[in-house]
């Protein structure tokens, strides 16, 4: 690792702490659906439907909370379209661009070793101590 935790707060005193904007983007950028939703727009812009069909589980109303935070946080943006019949499209900005591309090596690394972390969980919860 280039930066510790540590010279992170250092360099700016007060990250992270309970009062900090820091938390907030956090909450809304690491959440479960917030990732989900920002990996698919990571491929393009997507209109609801697609967005609704890619992040599998996902309600019609946590969707629907999930892309206002994320709009109104300025990492997605949002285009209501004048069309028969209108639709609205999704995609994200420069910030969330920039966002995804520190973000998908993250998403990378747990894909390739889930399987090993949850396996390993499961067998240490079989170990009797």
């Amino acid at each position: 690792m280039s930066i510790s935790f540590a010279e992170i707060q250092a360099s700016r005193p007060g990250s992270f702490s309970v009062a900090c904007p820091t938390r907030t983007v956090l909450d809304h950028v690491m959440s479960r659906w917030g990732v989900l939703v920002l990996c698919a727009l990571s491929n393009g812009t997507r209109r609801w439907s697609e967005l609704r069909r890619e992040v599998d589980g996902i309600s019609e109303k946590m969707l629907a909370s999930t892309l206002r935070t994320l709009t109104s946080d300025g990492i997605v943006a949002r285009a209501a379209l004048a069309t028969v019949p209108p639709h609205v499209e999704y995609r994200l900005t420069d910030t969330g661009r920039e966002l995804m591309e520190r973000m998908l090596p993250l998403i990378e690394w747990i894909s390739a070793n889930a399987d090993d972390i949850v396996g390993d969980v499961e067998n240490a919860d079989a170990v009797v101590y």
